[in-house]
């Protein structure tokens, strides 16, 4: 059972250099104009992933203001994205996240699990959005206003910010679960395909936590499941 809270930092740190400008905030500006107060951006992390969940956040920022540097968590090292979560979660009007583990993602795919990933940020925002912006390329099936944008975490400000709720909430949770799973250095690899992490597979094989029907992993389990058979 994955824990659920939220994690925050600690405001005395050090804040890090920035060397990029923010993220636009045309996109967001347009459904404000449009009639939309409460715009959200909704962004996915660790789809890619061979352990752990998939991780979604949902931010509504302020309309008159902005956290400054916020841009695609991609382009950021971990400090300047754990300064930026504690600037966005306190500057936030609503923020949330929505967790979808790796059985579920094994029950269904994982394009379904980000996107319910989505609707549960989505859903616990309080207050609400009454427009959503959604990074990638479909929407939801959800009947709030939306837009989906490909590339929308480099190219919309709330996505943006929403990439690196979602980064680092998904990065805390490897941690604790690199504490369960000590073998697989997910503190490190936070569960994606590195050489660690293929070579603890194979020594290891997977643990409850892996996603088994993504391909390096249903490798390493298939000869475990050889041997007990011919048992």
């Amino acid at each position: 059972m994955l824990p659920a809270y939220r994690f925050q930092f600690s405001s005395t740190q050090t804040p890090p250099s920035f060397s990029r400008r923010g993220a636009p905030r045309k996109l967001e500006r347009r459904a404000q104009t449009a009639g939309y107060d409460l715009v959200a951006g909704v962004d996915e992390a660790g789809r890619g992933s061979l352990a752990g969940p998939v991780v979604a956040a949902a931010a509504v920022l302020p309309a008159d203001r902005r956290v400054a540097y916020v841009v695609d968590s991609k382009q950021l090292n971990s400090h300047q994205r754990e300064y930026l979560y504690e600037q966005i979660t306190l500057a936030a009007v609503s923020w949330a996240v929505g967790v979808i583990g790796p059985q579920q993602i094994d029950a269904t795919n994982i394009l379904r699990a980000a996107q319910q990933a989505m609707q549960q940020a989505l859903g616990s925002l309080n207050p609400s959005a009454d427009f959503a912006l959604i990074d990638g390329r479909f929407e939801l099936p959800n009947p709030l206003p939306q837009q989906a944008i490909i590339d929308g975490d480099s190219k919309c400000y709330c996505i943006a910010a929403a990439s690196i709720i979602a980064k680092v909430y998904r990065d805390r949770l490897m941690e604790y679960l690199a504490r369960l799973y000590p073998q697989y250095g997910f503190e490190r690899n936070r569960g994606y395909g590195t050489p660690e992490h293929l070579q603890a597979l194979e020594e290891w094989g997977p643990s409850p936590i892996h996603r088994r029907t993504f391909a390096p992993v249903k490798q390493a389990y298939q000869p475990t499941l050889g041997i007990e058979a011919g048992e």
